[in-house]
């Protein structure tokens, strides 16, 4: 049975955008309430974070039409998400001021990119750009957020464990080696959201693809094996873009010298 997917959110009538409008708003103070007073710093990025969305999904969902008409655009569309996320984890990452957030490009594309090509070439992603977006922007997404996370896990690492770094430089050890050794295990902390994720699907959460292919109409079989792939395909991504972060902050490219 077909759902209607105007039960999951009502955007039919006026008063249904305005309410929804007034929900997102308290939501958001709340959030940004809840980080300064508990001392989080991040209230004002919660803020405007939610500003970019309202924007951003509002331009998307105006083109995104257009879009899947074009292989040319759906190409571009690719290529905009790939250098938003590697901007964005590379920022994160580098020093402030530093221009190597540049490096952000080699974990998220060495991760995700193969991931996408191997999915289309062996035909279990159709080559159409309505499943090519959607499957390039997930895998993009979490090579994005699996490089910030292990690449400001390794930077605190180095940070409040340089004595264990000088002490392993003056045993012999060369730089790259002795920052390796206190960075694996807090790198690693990276892979335990999608690891928790995939442990729990349809336990805990029913994913965004997964109710998607419902809503629009597919057989639960369908969705289940869209999820899978999905999921699967993220631990790659994610040890990827994980161990390529390590070592790039093991060689000093995201992180102040030791």
């Amino acid at each position: 049975m077909r759902i209607p997917v105007q039960g999951l959110v009502s955007v039919d009538t006026t008063a249904d955008l305005v309410r929804l409008g007034v929900v997102l708003a308290v939501v958001v103070a709340l959030a940004a309430t809840v980080s300064r007073v508990a001392g989080l710093g991040y209230s004002r990025a919660q803020v405007t974070a939610a500003l970019r969305a309202t924007l951003q999904l509002a331009v998307v969902g105006s083109v995104i039409t257009a879009v899947l008409d074009s292989w040319w655009l759906t190409a571009g569309f690719a290529a905009l998400m790939v250098a938003v996320a590697s901007m964005t984890a590379g920022r994160r990452v580098a020093p402030p001021g530093s221009l190597t957030w540049a490096w952000g490009f080699v974990p998220v594309c060495a991760a995700a990119l193969p991931m996408a090509a191997i999915l289309l070439a062996t035909g279990v992603v159709p080559l159409v750009p309505i499943a090519v977006v959607p499957v390039v922007g997930i895998l993009v997404g979490g090579a994005m957020t699996a490089t910030t996370l292990s690449g400001l896990r390794v930077k605190e690492a180095l940070r409040t464990h340089r004595g264990q770094v000088e002490a392993a430089l003056s045993l012999g050890l060369l730089d790259r080696d002795a920052r390796l050794l206190v960075s694996r295990s807090e790198a690693g902390l990276a892979l335990v959201p999608g690891l928790d994720q995939t442990r729990t699907v349809g336990l805990v959460t029913l994913p965004g693809a997964f109710v998607g292919m419902l809503l629009g109409g597919a057989t639960p079989v369908q969705a289940a094996a869209v999820q899978l792939v999905v999921l699967v395909a993220l631990l790659l991504v994610a040890s990827v873009a994980t161990a390529i972060t390590m070592e790039l902050a093991a060689r000093g490219t995201f992180s102040e010298p030791t």
